[in-house]
């Protein structure tokens, strides 16, 4: 790599984690004195506090890595046209696209990092995340579904329950029914349900084995026994899918498709936008650097005024159509791709413009 290279790209490095390390700070400064209160009346251990804070790092990174990566582009390259260095960078016979080789080789290095960081450091963050919101601060609040549970385990077995009590790992007017083809082959149902050491304590159990000419009914106060279904996998927490790495979610989408699951569109955004997040950071280096690289009548504050501008618009998409497919059957993958490929087109049209 030449000078320029390296000139360029440890400015847009040394940039893009100078802003991380001067927000994440005040992230935390700004949640803390959000939670504070919370804290105290519950009495959280510091020990938690801190672990906390540590996987908020990682969560609140990963969630504005896009953002730090555009503010980036458009505060240095702002001040390299400010001082008319991208002018004798170009009148020295460096073309524009040579100008702007050593962006896209930082951005490779950020993609990188990024796609790491969302498919195995942010699932483990946001596990910690959730859970200390959940179990400390939010306590009571309802995060899976507990009434009236309907589950598909495989292509032959349903089960139900009336009123499902995650943290007692039980659940009320149990029923499970395998099928064979459209026929019923054996239900059996309980009053009651509850899993310990491996195994499920069924009260007043009744199990009705469908003959073709009668049926065997066997009944018991209390029937202890296995049965195909993990507890913990009867109603998933509705955040779930941000804990799990790519290969893991990967195969419980496919699990969840096969048994039904009413909030597969949620499980699928999370998977693309493992993948979409880190290509953005080639969309929004390119548009950064055609927005900022021309030398503009009010300096800096006009380039990131129209940076910023356009990071909300970016924001904007990505959250509504991210919210509309969680909640309606709008497909998953138009939803996290669209402002990729939207502002993908806006680059070309920006870089052509900034390159006459």
């Amino acid at each position: 790599m030449k000078i320029l290279d390296w000139y360029i790209l440890k400015r847009y490095l040394g940039t893009f984690f100078t802003m991380i390390l001067l927000f994440i700070p005040i992230g935390i400064i700004v949640d803390l004195s959000e939670k504070i209160d919370n804290m105290l009346e519950h009495k959280v251990p510091v020990n938690a506090v801190i672990g906390y804070y540590l996987d908020f790092t990682i969560y609140f990174a990963n969630l504005l890595f896009p953002l730090f990566v555009f503010l980036s582009v458009i505060w240095f390259t702002s001040k390299l046209a400010n001082k008319t260095e991208i002018i004798a960078f170009l009148s020295s016979g460096v073309s524009f696209w040579r100008f702007l080789r050593p962006y896209m080789i930082g951005a490779i290095i950020i993609c990188v990092g990024a796609l790491a960081m969302g498919l195995f450091l942010a699932p483990k963050a946001s596990q910690g995340f959730n859970e200390f919101k959940y179990s400390y601060l939010k306590k009571g609040k309802k995060v899976q579904e507990t009434r009236n549970v309907y589950r598909q385990v495989n292509d032959s077995i349903f089960l139900y329950a009336n009123n499902f009590k995650p943290l007692e790992k039980s659940a009320t007017n149990f029923t499970l029914e395998y099928f064979n083809g459209n026929a019923l082959d054996t239900k059996i149902s309980a009053r009651r349900i509850t899993f310990k050491d491996s195994i499920y304590e069924l009260k007043d159990y009744v199990k009705r084995k469908v003959l073709d000419d009668r049926d065997i009914i066997e009944r018991s106060p209390v029937k202890d026994t296995m049965l195909p279904f993990n507890i913990d996998e009867f109603t998933p927490v509705t955040y779930v899918a941000e804990t799990l790495n790519y290969t893991q979610l990967s195969e419980f989408i496919e699990k969840e498709s096969k048994r039904g699951s009413s909030d597969i569109n949620r499980y699928k955004v999370v998977a693309y936008k493992r993948w979409s997040i880190p290509i953005s950071a080639f969309i929004l280096t390119i548009i950064g650097v055609a927005v900022s690289s021309m030398k503009r009548r009010g300096g800096m504050g006009v380039n990131l005024a129209v940076g910023i501008s356009l990071a909300f618009v970016f924001i904007f998409f990505d959250k509504v159509l991210g919210t509309l497919a969680n909640q309606s059957d709008f497909p998953p993958i138009v939803a996290v791709w669209f402002p990729n490929i939207s502002f993908g087109i806006l680059a070309i049209y920006l870089l052509y413009n900034a390159k006459r």
